[in-house]
């Protein structure tokens, strides 16, 4: 993976925890029983890992020489 795709993936993550915690903030569980969003922590490390995951789709592959 080259220093373009890392720094992509990263600003994915970021922007997913934040994300994430937002939507515990707005929407979240208040009865506690929501795996995800009862908590801020798992919601946002839920959200890191999809923001990751759907800014990574967004890099290009390197092609072997």
């Amino acid at each position: 993976m080259t220093n373009k795709g890392i720094l992509i993936t990263g600003i994915g993550v970021v922007t997913g925890i934040i994300a994430g915690y937002l939507y515990y903030h707005y929407v979240g569980c208040l009865s506690g029983t929501c795996a995800i969003t009862s908590k801020p922590l798992n919601s946002s490390l839920y959200g890191g890992l999809m923001g990751g995951l759907v800014f990574n789709m967004f890099v290009g592959k390197t092609k072997k020489r």
